[in-house]
């Protein structure tokens, strides 16, 4: 069973909005303002299709402003409701919004969204471990069991559009400060699982997993033995970043250096059992998904 942990959905009247987002958004500016792939639920489920991947999990992004959020988390939310068995929701709620970010973050849970995110803390403006706002919405994600996605960006490397600064040290930062959220940390956390094998901060991760989204734009295959080793294969898992990268790309980075046991894992299990999708054994992920 494949899961793909994070891959993005958008209305498809932005396309035609470019200019008008861009305006109202600094993260739309930075990632569409110019272009960028946008997908609909539609376009992610023939991918799915043809890469065989089972389930994916669909993201908002750091939006910034908070109608352009609703927008794309109604998106989100309508396609989880159409394909159930196929795409699982995380909506957008900015911690800047105060109560309001509550309230989204409430409605798209009562909605169906199985968690927050993905939050981009440098066109937000958002302080990770020192925000007050940011405590208010991780007590919410805690009280109802739902994992916040945060990108996380290398402190070294070539710069793209995007990237930002909320490198290893910030990422840990929050995972201390909020040890009861489960942190999904993107982009293999900006590197943070290899410090785990300090011994202090691969105890200050058990609250933490890292996707591989856009993982061959970053790093070559063996990133994933390496994080493996380093972090544990439980807190791995397996995303494209999908309309980015197709999810076949990824999965043979995967394939390609673990063996198969982790692999399963890696590609799918540690997702099922974070979104408690199921409490046994295979037959019941099967039916779940």
């Amino acid at each position: 069973m494949i899961i793909d942990f994070h891959t993005h959905l958008l209305p498809m009247s932005f396309r035609e909005r470019r200019d008008d987002l861009a305006r109202r958004d600094p993260t739309f500016a930075a990632l569409f303002g110019d272009g960028g792939r946008m997908a609909s639920a539609d376009d992610l489920i023939a991918a799915m299709d043809e890469d065989g991947v089972d389930l994916s999990v669909a993201m908002g992004y750091g939006w910034k402003d908070l109608d352009v959020a609703r927008e794309a988390n109604d998106c989100l939310l309508d396609a989880a409701a159409r394909h159930p068995k196929r795409i699982a929701a995380f909506c957008a709620a900015h911690p800047g919004w105060g109560g309001a970010a509550l309230r989204e973050a409430e409605r798209c849970a009562d909605a169906g969204a199985l968690g927050i995110g993905e939050l981009h803390p440098d066109p937000q403006g958002v302080d990770l471990a020192a925000d007050a706002p940011m405590a208010d919405l991780a007590e919410f994600a805690a009280e109802r069991g739902l994992p916040i996605a945060v990108h996380g960006s290398e402190p070294v490397g070539h710069a793209y559009p995007g990237k930002g600064t909320t490198g290893p040290r910030r990422l840990l930062a929050a995972a201390v400060r909020f040890p009861r959220v489960q942190w999904i940390f993107a982009h293999w956390g900006g590197g943070l699982p290899f410090y785990a094998l300090m011994p202090e901060v691969r105890g200050a991760l058990a609250n933490v997993h890292f996707d591989s989204a856009a993982s061959p734009f970053l790093y070559d295959a063996r990133v994933f033995d390496v994080a493996v080793r380093a972090a544990g294969a439980e807190r791995i898992l397996f995303a494209s970043d999908y309309p980015l990268l197709r999810a076949s790309r990824v999965i043979a980075q995967a394939r390609e250096t673990l063996d198969a046991p982790t692999a399963e894992a890696v590609l799918g299990g540690n997702a099922a059992r974070l979104l408690r999708l199921y409490d046994g054994g295979a037959s019941e992920l099967e039916e779940a998904v």
